[in-house]
């Protein structure tokens, strides 16, 4: 090994132990890589991998789009203020309290590094997203995993998990992988039992893909309980995963604190217009939601004819558990069907299945009877 290789590794060496032990999110296979790997046309590939909305982009949205293009030599507003305005108007929150991401993920990370610290400790459920050990770990602090009931959240676990040490609890609602979700009251009283000094963030990623009667009114609380931060996303129902843009709904003073240790321009000028537009397309959001519904009926209707079980799911997505589930998917890629595997999860027999445009639920569902025959 050469002397500049040995200064290489010596310098690598300095950083934290928890560093050195993150394993790196994985996303879903793109369909570029797809194409590439396996010599197909990349027309012909269908990704139902990343929870991406198969109806493309709110047409209000790409209007602004096209109109924000002329500016980007410019800095984009570093506070947001329209987008920031047209999320106090729609939710009545004052604008004191949103804090603005490079998507939701970014929001939960300015959320760990707001409270967590070395020493510290944070809660979240087996099978929850992956951004929460992530998030915790690259702060030096402790994750405390929770077994999940039946692949969902079980908040009385939860509960007895906080420790003195504790300063957040991560629950996604719907949760992703799995779809499940806390019914409001259930969430309401774990809310009100937890100590006033353990921030919650309740991860509300897919929350436009619940019908009315199942949303919980979380931004109401807000009033109630100062320890809650709730983080949304304009990459699912909205279309715009692509631009990268969450935001978080919290107090004014811990909003306050995120957007201490929020980068400066971390949502680009792009985004925020496309945000800004999309947020008024109640029409794209209404059959967005109705076409969710529609596919994850024929989805699950035609899982259950091959016999595979699955995991109710409140979310754009549905897991399936099938044999194998590693050939399984590696047959499916051969004939142009993306899907997401979901062993990291602690999900080694179980794949995760977009809802996609009809055609490509047919599609998905042929593909697999085959790949299951194979």
């Amino acid at each position: 090994m050469t002397a500049a290789a040995n200064r290489v590794t010596d310098i690598c060496d300095l950083a934290p132990d928890y560093i050195h032990a993150i394993a790196p999110y994985q996303p879903g296979k793109p369909v570029s890589e797809l194409a590439r790997e396996l010599g197909l046309d990349p027309d012909s590939i269908i990704k139902l991998a990343s929870n991406e909305n198969p109806l493309g982009v709110s047409p209000l949205a790409m209007r602004a789009l096209r109109q924000a293009l002329a500016d980007i030599a410019r800095y984009p507003d570093g506070n947001g203020f329209e987008l920031k305005q047209a999320l106090s108007r729609r939710y009545g929150v004052d604008m004191a309290q949103i804090v603005l991401g490079n998507g939701s993920n970014d929001v939960l990370e300015l959320a760990a590094r707001a409270f967590l610290a070395p020493g510290s400790a944070a809660v979240y459920s087996q099978h929850s997203f992956a951004v929460y050990p992530l998030a915790t770990q690259s702060i030096g602090a402790t994750g405390i995993e929770v077994p999940a009931c039946d692949f969902a959240h079980d908040p009385g676990a939860m509960l007895k998990a906080v420790s003195p040490h504790t300063r957040l609890v991560f629950i996604a609602n719907p949760n992703n992988p799995t779809g499940t979700l806390i019914r409001s009251a259930e969430l309401h009283a774990f809310l009100g039992a937890l100590p006033p000094a353990v921030m919650v963030v309740l991860d509300e990623a897919y929350n436009e893909y619940l019908p009315a009667d199942l949303r919980a009114d979380s931004v109401g609380w807000l009033r109630e309980f100062q320890n809650l931060i709730i983080t949304r996303t304009f990459s699912k129902v909205y279309g715009l995963a692509g631009l990268r843009v969450g935001y978080a709904f919290a107090h004014a003073s811990v909003a306050d604190l995120m957007n201490r240790v929020r980068q400066p321009f971390n949502v680009n000028s792009l985004a925020l217009a496309a945000a800004t537009a999309g947020l008024d397309d109640t029409e794209f959001v209404r059959r967005s939601f109705e076409l969710n519904q529609a596919g994850m009926r024929r989805v699950t209707r035609g899982l259950a004819e091959l016999g595979l079980s699955y995991i109710p799911s409140f979310g754009n997505f549905v897991c399936f558990k099938v044999r194998d589930a590693g050939g399984v998917f590696q047959r499916l890629l051969e004939r142009g069907v993306i899907v997401r595997p979901v062993a990291s999860y602690g999900m080694p027999d179980y794949l995760r299945v977009t809802i996609g445009l009809e055609s490509e639920n047919e599609r998905f569902l042929e593909s697999l009877r085959l790949s299951l025959s194979a």
